[in-house]
C-alpha cells in the first residue's frame, strides 16, 4: 500500500534473519537519512502485532523513501513464518511499480570463526562493477546456503538486478557489530555518505531495542497460543 510512487529508485531491503542484520542495518539507515514513510506491506499471514517506539507505531513491514539519494527502504521487524516466497513476490512487484534500477539485500550468515571479526561478502546478478566498488571491504560469496527472503529473491531470477550483502554474525542473536560492518560496505557501494564513527555505538542501542521487541513479540505470541481471554 503506497502513498507515493517515486521512479527509478534503488530498493534496499532488510528482513529479520540470522543475527537480525537486515533489521538493524535498515533501522540505522532510517535514523541517519531523512526518510519519509510512503507505505506499508499488508500480509494476512503476518501476525497482527505492531511495536510502539517513542510514541510511534512501527508496523511489521514498512516502506520509506529518501529523495536525496532516490532510495526506497523496506524495513521489517516481524514477518511470521514461511513467508519468504510471498515477500519476495512483493519486493518484485514493488521493484516493477517503482521501476527500480536495483535491489540491494542486507543479510546475515553464520560465522565459522566466531572469535574473529565479522567479514562481509556479496553476490551480484549484475555486471562486474559491483566487485570494483566493494574491493577491499567485501569478497564474493563463493560457497553458502542462503535462506529467507534474500534466498527467495536470488532464486527467482528477477528482471531487476540484485546485489546481496552478507555479514558474518556470531550467533542467531542480534549482532550489532556485524550490522555495522554491512553498513560500511553499503556506504561504499551506494555512496550514501554515512558517517562511520557512530556506527558501533548506535548499533548497540538498536541491539538492545530489538532484543526488547523480540522478547515482547515472543511473549505476545505465547499468550496468543495459550488463547487466554481477558475481561476489563
Amino acid at each position: 500500500v503506497l502513498t507515493k510512487k517515486p521512479k527509478n529508485v534503488t530498493i534496499i531491503e532488510g528482513f529479520p534473519g540470522f543475527g537480525l542484520i537486515g533489521t538493524i542495518a535498515t533501522e540505522f539507515l532510517m535514523d541517519h537519512l531523512k526518510m519519509e514513510k510512503i507505505g506499508i506491506v499488508e500480509v494476512s499471514e503476518v501476525p497482527a502485532m505492531i511495536a510502539i517506539h517513542q510514541n510511534k507505531v512501527i508496523e511489521p513491514i514498512s516502506i520509506h523513501y529518501n529523495k536525496e539519494f532516490n532510495i526506497v527502504l523496506v524495513h521489517a521487524i516481524n514477518v511470521g513464518k514461511d513467508m519468504a516466497w510471498g515477500l519476495a513476490d512483493i519486493i518484485d512487484e514493488l521493484a516493477h511499480t517503482l521501476t527500480a534500477k536495483e535491489i540491494v539485500s542486507l543479510e546475515g550468515v553464520g560465522s565459522p570463526n566466531p572469535a574473529e571479526g565479522s567479514r562481509v561478502f556479496f553476490y551480484s546478478s549484475g555486471n562486474g562493477t559491483v566487485a570494483k566498488k566493494l574491493s577491499g571491504i567485501a569478497n564474493p560469496l563463493m560457497e553458502g546456503i542462503i535462506v529467507g527472503v534474500t534466498g527467495a529473491l536470488l532464486a527467482k531470477n528477477l528482471s531487476t538486478p540484485i546485489v546481496a550483502l552478507f555479514a558474518e554474525a556470531k550467533s542467531n542473536l542480534p549482532d550489532s557489530k556485524a550490522a555495522a560492518e554491512i553498513i560500511k560496505a553499503l556506504d561504499l557501494y551506494t555512496g550514501l555518505k554515512i558517517d562511520p564513527k557512530p556506527l558501533y555505538k548506535q548499533a548497540e542501542l538498536f541491539e538492545k531495542k530489538l532484543k526488547g521487541i523480540e522478547a515482547k513479540s515472543q511473549e505476545a505470541g505465547e499468550l496468543q497460543d495459550e488463547k487466554l481471554s481477558y475481561v476489563g
